[in-house]
């Protein structure tokens, strides 16, 4: 068989709802200044969907560190990889205030988030050594878990005794293969937005011997006192072994860092693949970054925002009845039931009708017969945009129970 025949027919999970959802469903085009009103085909939409957890995207400041970046390096500067001619003092300092704001000795930058993740992985562990996931981690984790050439084992999703169970596998592996044990977890997981239990987890330091990998893209900038993440959430950072960050959600950026002991930090600078054959993190978005993190550092009060919308939206909507699922961050997943071609009935009335982006999960994400419509608040919503959204999600419940989108098929196409 030809290998490009062979793909046609796979397609995959989301491939086979390419032709009607492409420009619509997926991979939508949204337009105008980034914020909580965007134009969506020709329509003005409250948008839901916007990775910009602080409000930084369009901050004066921000922009102006963006613009006098741009001016005086370009998009070039530094040339080549950083370990051989893209380095800057500027990537140190980054460096240095992202470890003293994550309160770890060291830190590295990456060039992208979910490659700096499964590189990491990579690079820390070697055919001795065992993997111990939660089984829900973000696609990164996995990517990088399936890399390794070693045994990995998988507990349920923030269950401490199936952890326990699979720690009491791997310490009988490593101590006949002379290998060591690496916990993976995330700080907030994404679509649930459950916090991981990180503080339980470090508790079983006391009785097995490993190091905590933890990914807190959806918990730095959002969580703790200072927004250092869901470690200082759960006053536990000191036991996060290796803590990941990412610039694309709190900081409406691009890019990542690791953070942690200096020999753990200087060990990664030499051996993160997805670093020394890449390109250096462009000096734009070094400034830009050190911009975001001084206002993140000395302007609490974004947090402060974000959180009043949190609460309104996710308190309103449990009140009138919606199930939110565990839902203990920022993440706001709105569970429904129905069909495939139910939820994009549901997401085409919503944009058509009531003027509402937001992203919509649906099997093999989520189990069959479940439909989550996933909000991501920000700093910049209104309580009345929060009103507004709670008074339409009523209505399009309402639609699901009285079978108004019962008749719809495979899927709604508005493809273009």
């Amino acid at each position: 068989m030809d290998l490009f025949d062979k793909i046609e027919k796979k397609a995959g999970p989301l491939g086979q709802y390419a032709d009607d959802a492409y420009g619509y469903y997926m991979f939508p085009r949204l337009e105008g200044e980034i914020g909580p009103v965007m134009d969506f085909k020709g329509k003005t939409m409250l948008n839901w969907s916007l990775n910009n957890y602080l409000g930084l995207a369009n901050h004066p400041e921000v922009r102006k560190a963006d613009t006098e970046a741009t001016e005086k390096f370009g998009l070039a500067y530094p040339m080549g990889a950083r370990m051989m001619s893209g380095n800057s003092v500027y990537h140190e300092q980054l460096d240095r205030e992202l470890a003293a704001f994550e309160h770890k000795e060291d830190a590295v930058l990456l060039n992208y988030g979910y490659q700096g993740m499964v590189s990491a992985i990579d690079a820390l562990v070697d055919r001795h050594d065992v993997i111990v996931y939660d089984a829900e981690s973000h696609a990164c984790i996995v990517d990088g878990v399936r890399l390794h050439m070693g045994k990995r084992f998988v507990y349920e999703h923030n269950n401490m005794e199936s952890l326990e169970k699979q720690l009491q596998r791997a310490t009988k592996l490593t101590a006949e293969s002379g290998g060591a044990i690496l916990v993976i977890t995330e700080g907030v997981f994404g679509m649930t937005g459950a916090q991981g239990r990180l503080a339980d987890i470090i508790k079983l330091k006391s009785s097995y011997n490993f190091r905590l990998f933890v990914d807190d893209a959806h918990g730095f900038g959002t969580l703790g006192k200072t927004g250092a993440g869901t470690g200082e959430e759960q006053n536990c950072q000191d036991g996060i072994d290796i803590y990941f960050g990412t610039f694309a959600k709190s900081m409406a950026l691009i890019g990542g860092f690791i953070a942690a002991d200096k020999k753990v930090v200087k060990f990664l600078r030499y051996n993160l693949r997805s670093q020394i054959y890449a390109k250096s993190v462009p000096m734009p978005i070094v400034w830009g970054a050190l911009k975001r993190l001084d206002l993140i550092r000395n302007h609490p009060e974004y947090k402060a925002n974000l959180w009043t919308i949190v609460d309104a939206l996710q308190n309103g909507l449990k009140a009138v009845g919606f199930d939110l699922g565990r839902t203990n961050s920022c993440v706001t997943p709105v569970m429904m039931h129905g069909s495939v071609g139910e939820s994009t009935a549901v997401v085409h009335d919503l944009r058509e009708n009531y003027g509402i982006f937001c992203s919509v999960v649906v099997y093999p994400v989520i189990p069959k017969g479940m439909i989550l419509l996933r909000l991501i608040p920000t700093a910049v919503h209104t309580l009345d945009q929060v009103e507004r959204t709670i008074k339409a999600f009523v209505e399009i419940r309402q639609k699901l129970a009285n079978g108004t989108y019962s008749n719809v098929g495979r899927i709604v196409s508005m493809a273009d």
